[in-house]
């Protein structure tokens, strides 16, 4: 059966699988919310999205691959309505019109599988709508129905989920009662990536305030490796990936949540400062390893790598006595003047910066195993970790490796006067 817009039909049994087609985590997010009898949630528990997958009494649930499972038998007696909506991703740009074969497929007591009816729900007649309901399944009596609504708001999530009734915070407070931060442009994010970031958020916290660190605040400087060898990681958009996992860092640590990046191979390119709203249109614009983009010359500054213009870059930065700076420093190796990088590293340890190195990919690493056991230094300035893969490891586990020597450097460097 094909439902149009607007029609309705009664649903048999109490298992329903609602598949919708052109739903995609980061471009079109799925989600569903649980409406009383004055079409709003009864709390925010009744949006279930993403982030928040399973209704409060686990008869509506998310799957994989665009998916909403439901009995609705164990739906509450004061829910009156489930309405399966659709978001475009804020950096998505256009419609949900322009969505390819965007609907929903209803299986109703198994389905096909089961010899249960199939309802079809195309969503026909959207134009300028960036967020939309696909279906209502509601109570009359005590049987249930479905109908395709198909109709929307032009604009987004924020519309969508207001007109429910779900809180949106769209002004961050600089700090949360538990010492979380957050930064104005987070308000630009839809809501999908907003709670991905703030779980990201509270894992660094999490690390700072076990070792002591909460309540640093820090210049955070990302130096990313352009070299050949990379070209796998850009490829497969690895430091894509990394670039969003340290945003987050910068949000807890520094005044203005920003992250200065750079990208190195024999040169090396500063490259325009990263905040939380741009972190994906920047990664596209200037994660490159070759020709033009965003009006810097990639192939000028080499394909192979030397780290000491770099580094003596950002060494040239720095004042004794003045606030920390963290550097996370990304490479997949490669490093040969030891003796030249040992020397800048214990020079560099009287200044108010703390070296986080972390290999990406299977590579050797030389020097950079070595930095724990450097003598010669006013204090420990350096850690190292490798990643043979990064997209394997958790935002907890990634976070707690990134960041615990940092507290420490902090509090040795302020005692030896380094820095504040």
């Amino acid at each position: 059966m094909e439902l149009v817009r607007g029609a309705n039909t009664t649903v048999d049994g109490h298992t329903l699988r609602v598949a919708v087609t052109g739903a995609a985590p980061g471009s079109v997010d799925l989600m569903v919310f649980q409406l009383d009898g004055n079409n709003k949630v009864r709390s925010d528990a009744d949006f279930i999205f993403f982030n928040q997958p399973n209704s409060p009494e686990g008869a509506v649930r998310l799957s994989d691959g665009g998916v909403v499972e439901i009995d609705s038998a164990g739906v509450p007696a004061d829910i009156m309505m489930l309405s399966v909506a659709v978001a475009l991703d804020g950096n998505v740009s256009g419609a949900l019109a322009d969505v390819p074969q965007l609907g929903a497929m209803v299986d109703q007591a198994g389905g096909d599988q089961a010899g249960g009816e199939r309802i079809a729900a195309p969503a026909l007649g959207l134009t300028t709508e960036r967020a939309a309901v696909l279906v209502e399944i509601y109570r009359r009596g005590e049987a249930w129905k479905i109908r395709n609504v198909s109709a929307g708001w032009d604009g987004g999530l924020a519309d969508l989920v207001t007109t429910f009734g779900v809180s949106v915070d769209e002004e961050p407070a600089e700090a949360s009662t538990d010492g979380i931060r957050s930064v104005p442009d987070e308000a630009k994010l839809s809501m999908v990536k907003r709670e991905k970031l703030d779980l990201r958020k509270r894992e660094v916290a999490k690390v700072l305030l076990t070792k002591g660190g909460n309540g640093i605040r820090a210049r955070v400087i990302l130096v990313i490796d352009k070299t050949g060898s990379m070209s796998k990681q850009y490829r497969s958009k690895v430091v894509h990936r990394v670039v969003e996992r340290m945003v987050p860092v910068a949000i807890q640590l520094d005044d203005d949540g920003k992250l200065e990046p750079y990208l190195y191979a024999v040169g090396f390119h500063k490259l325009p400062e990263i905040s939380v709203h741009d972190a994906e249109s920047w990664s596209e614009e200037y994660l490159h390893l070759r020709g033009s983009h965003g009006g810097f010359d990639y192939d000028a500054i080499g394909a192979s790598n030397r780290e000491i213009p770099i580094m003596t870059e950002i060494v040239s930065g720095l004042r004794s006595g003045t606030a920390p700076t963290l550097v996370l420093f990304f490479t997949d190796g490669g490093f040969t003047e030891r003796r030249e990088i040992t020397a800048l590293m214990r020079d560099a340890s009287a200044l108010p910066a703390f070296w986080q190195f972390v290999g990406i990919g299977k590579a050797k690493y030389g020097v950079l195993e070595k930095l724990d056991d450097m003598d010669g230094r006013v204090v420990d300035n350096a850690g190292f970790f490798a990643l043979d893969d990064i997209d394997s490891v958790s935002d907890s586990e990634l976070y707690l490796r990134l960041l615990s020597e940092f507290p420490d450097w902090h509090k040795s460097a302020v005692a030896a006067g380094i820095t504040r």
